[in-house]
């Protein structure tokens, strides 16, 4: 017995050293240390940011039956061009300099953006023009950063827009909409864009990987005492899409519909992205009750009627997923936070969609230039392996 309540008392000693040693060894830290702290917290949250570019977007896009291969493929080919290229062009110096790792998670937020856009016109197009597609999204996508973002010609002012609400999924899903305009054949109405009970589980799985990591989407840049916070924030926000997708779902379509659940669900983190680090948490909540019921309304009710009006196929509905809700994110701030400009944000709002629109209707003419697919939604038409 007395040898036990020894062993104790060593122990507790030690551990008392030990957090000892790390108050100095917090006092003592020089800055250089915490900037090296903070590049390797940043590097988490770009690997976990490069999982939801590859495993979630990848896995979500693959609803389409027989297509799975190319939605991976392109998937794959669009983040491989798309973060170099966005680094080579901040390397020309018109852009503000930044640390190594948060250069690289601004390429990846470039790469969000333009899966977002190629989701518009999956399966239309040939796998090396989704490639093309890339070369010409990301320097438009750039210029939208640097006005809204950067106000770099001192137009549209101070726009919080934190988790890329407005600069990621609206311009995504408007050039792709747009782009789609150009990519759309008269053909591609006819064709049902079929789905199976595998395709689907294997969205929804896609749709919980970027569900469990998009917190750290959204803070990868915030301060680090904002982080914890900015956490709290995405996952009441999903949560409440979540629980309103499957409601609202239900009762507009009597039954839940397991593609709503794949994407309406997500809507809570597109929308809260514009106030992640700047709501309450009730807000929070509620900008994804919202969020979730109005994307699920967009793919319950609206999206038929869009496609028809502007006869174009919307492959991944990502004007009901990241349009309405980025808009709907970007437009929440100004009743959110506390002495916004509510003209600046307003500002940044139009600007994004007015050259998202325009250079998406560039893109999509200049894409269609290099031919069409031989057959849509199917991975016969580039794999050779394919059945």
């Amino acid at each position: 017995m007395k040898t036990h309540t020894t062993l104790l008392r060593i122990l507790s000693a030690v551990i008392i050293l030990l957090y000892s040693s790390n108050g100095l060894l917090a006092q003592n830290t020089d800055a250089s240390q915490i900037s090296n702290i903070l590049q390797v917290q940043q590097y988490e949250r770009a690997i976990h940011i490069m999982a939801m570019l590859l495993i979630g977007f990848g896995f979500l896009m693959v609803f389409v039956k027989k297509y799975g291969r190319s939605a991976l493929t392109a998937t794959f080919l669009l983040v491989s061009v798309s973060l170099p290229l966005y680094l080579f062009v901040k390397g020309l110096g018109v852009f503000e300099e930044r640390g190594e790792i948060e250069q690289f998670i601004l390429a990846e937020f470039g790469a969000a953006s333009l899966l977002i856009a190629a989701g518009a016109v999956l399966g239309r197009i040939r796998i090396y023009q989704y490639l093309i597609l890339g070369l010409v999204f990301i320097p438009f996508y750039m210029l939208n950063e640097l006005i809204v973002v950067d106000d770099f010609f001192h137009f549209v002012g101070k726009v919080y827009d934190t988790g890329g609400s407005i600069v990621i999924h609206s311009f995504g899903a408007l050039f792709g909409i747009s782009a789609a305009i150009s990519l759309t054949t008269k053909q591609d109405l006819e064709i049902p864009i079929e789905s199976d009970a595998t395709t689907d589980k294997y969205s929804v799985l896609g749709s919980m990987v970027l569900w469990v990591f998009w917190p750290s989407f959204c803070a990868a840049l915030v301060p680090v005492e904002a982080i914890p916070y900015t956490v709290v924030n995405v996952f009441l926000a999903l949560c409440g899409s979540t629980l309103a997708t499957y409601f609202v779902s239900v009762k507009l379509r009597g039954k839940v519909l397991i593609a709503d659940i794949a994407n309406a669900a997500l809507a809570g983190g597109v929308a809260i992205g514009a106030t992640c680090d700047f709501a309450s948490h009730p807000q929070a909540m509620i900008i994804g009750l919202l969020a979730g019921t109005i994307s699920t309304f967009g793919f319950a009710i609206l999206q038929d009627k869009q496609q028809k009006f502007h006869k174009i196929v919307d492959t991944c509905g990502v004007s009901n997923l990241h349009g309405l809700p980025g808009i709907f994110g970007g437009l929440a701030a100004i009743f959110v936070i506390d002495g916004i400009d509510a003209v600046s944000q307003l500002k940044g709002i139009a600007v994004t969609l007015i050259l998202a629109v325009v250079s998406g209707l560039l893109g999509g003419k200049l894409v269609a230039l290099f031919g069409r697919t031989k057959e849509a939604y199917n991975d016969r038409a580039e794999f050779k392996d394919a059945a």
